[in-house]
């Protein structure tokens, strides 16, 4: 096991540092570190019939438990998911330990020297320190001060999964907080002697990596780690094998030394000129308070993904996360909640005209920016 760790010493601290929003600033966010990303690839071409095939693991000969439906694994599961958030970054992790231990992947965390975990009752607790961490196998485990004794999620064997079993996971999918989808174990990738990676049918978007994968036990059997496109939907998963490894030997290092060490070089990004849209409340004449949520919920889902998109240079996958939302959110709202479609309409008419897709990324984002701003502004109630 590849199982790098950095000295330090075990803290707790309760200070919570306000989170800081998503900023073009901060350097990117690697979403796989390079040796996963090119062992994800060779996994792709294995699964699209371009490489060597699957090797499956010996199943166990012990008479399996009942097996649960999703919504019965998923009743049980959720208040055991959280939200990793921070700095340009956003996604899931499970607790593994009643006392604040929290598994996720480790490009959710690599680089970043305030993250805030989010529990199930919506309360914010920072991480602490880095207990242990493999980024070979894309895995981590943080802690935090747990208030209280926390809910905690089984691992089961993962050497016991074969394709064809079905899988569940749970996970924050573009912000949409414990999103629950199943599917199948589709093959177990053997990609090289030292790493073996579950593929699943079950989707995986941005915002799910670090989530839970379940067998129909409801047993954590993998962590949610990446999905390739390379010809259709792959979606990879790291056996729960390799967290148990790193759980049985912790090594505590402070996030902020942690942070330090894994950070990215700065990467320059383009120039940018903003055009934020000021509304007049008028705007929102029509509109109900649930379309106002509608509204807030979904533009920062958008941003807290596009933006680590973004700072990656992926410029155009962050103007395409933003469209969707503006066109989801039209749908949505309703029929006389007139002013807040026109606003999201001129801003995709706008980016719609612009050849570069940093600059289209950026019109999407000053459309919504306007539109928050008016809605903060409502809710305060500040004068026109």
């Amino acid at each position: 096991m590849n199982h790098r760790s950095l000295p330090g010493e075990l803290h707790d601290d309760d200070r919570r540092a306000s989170a800081a929003p998503p900023s073009r600033s901060r350097p990117p966010r690697r979403p796989l570190r390079p040796r996963l990303c090119g062992l994800l690839a060779a996994a792709a071409l294995a699964a699209l019939g371009c490489g060597a095939g699957s090797a499956g693991q010996p199943a166990s000969a012990a008479p399996p438990p009942a097996a649960m439906t999703p919504a019965q694994i998923a009743a049980r599961a959720t208040p055991a998911v959280v939200t990793i958030r921070g700095d340009g970054s956003l996604g899931a992790g499970f607790l593994v330990r009643e006392d604040g231990w929290i598994a996720t992947n480790f490009h959710v965390i690599a680089g970043i020297s305030d993250l805030k975990v989010v529990l199930w009752d919506q309360s914010e607790h920072p991480v602490l320190e880095v207990l242990a961490f493999d980024e070979d196998r894309d895995l981590a485990i943080v802690r935090i001060h747990a208030p209280r004794k926390l809910p905690l999620l089984p691992l089961g064997d993962s050497r016991a999964v074969r394709p064809g079993d079905p899988v569940v996971a749970i996970g924050h999918p573009l912000g949409l907080a414990d999103t629950v989808s199943n599917g199948l174990v589709s093959a177990v990738r053997v990609v090289d002697p030292a790493l073996t990676l579950l593929q699943i049918s079950a989707p995986i978007a941005p915002g799910s990596s670090g989530g839970p994968l379940f067998n129909e036990r409801g047993e954590v059997i993998g962590v949610a780690a990446a999905v390739a496109t390379q010809g259709q939907n792959l979606n990879f998963g790291v056996p729960a094998d390799y967290l148990k490894k790193l759980l049985v030997h912790p090594d505590p290092v402070p996030l902020s030394t942690f942070a330090a060490e894994t950070a990215d070089e700065e990467q320059a990004l383009p120039a940018v000129k903003r055009s934020v849209p000021h509304h007049a409340l008028g705007i929102l004449r029509g509109c109900t308070d649930g379309d106002l949520l509608v509204l807030a919920r979904t533009m920062d889902g958008a941003i807290q993904v596009g933006s680590p998109l973004y700072n990656q240079g992926d410029f155009a996958s962050c103007y395409h996360v933003y469209e969707g939302a503006s066109l989801d959110m039209e749908r949505r709202l309703g029929r006389a909640c007139r002013g807040p479609k026109q606003a999201l309409a001129e801003g995709r008419r706008k980016a719609a005209g612009l050849d570069d897709n940093a600059a289209q990324a950026w019109a999407m984002r000053d459309a919504f920016d306007g539109l928050l701003d008016v809605i903060l502004r409502k809710v305060h109630g500040d004068p026109d």
